[in-house]
């Protein structure tokens, strides 16, 4: 497993993920949509981050 191939994927599903509870956990309550709402958030951002793939590094001549 090469870690940096995986690490976007995982820091925007780490932020989708804090994102998300931060703004359901406003009223210091965490609903059974809202915690569904974040997981779907994370897996969201890991699948739209996973698709896109990383740009060549060019040569520097």
């Amino acid at each position: 497993m090469h870690l940096p191939r995986y690490a976007k994927a995982i820091a925007s599903a780490c932020a989708a993920g804090a994102a998300s509870l931060v703004t359901a956990l406003a009223d210091d309550t965490l609903t059974t949509g809202e915690g569904i709402t974040a997981a779907l958030a994370v897996l969201g951002a890991l699948g739209i981050t996973w698709a896109v793939p990383n740009r060549e590094p060019r040569d520097s001549a």
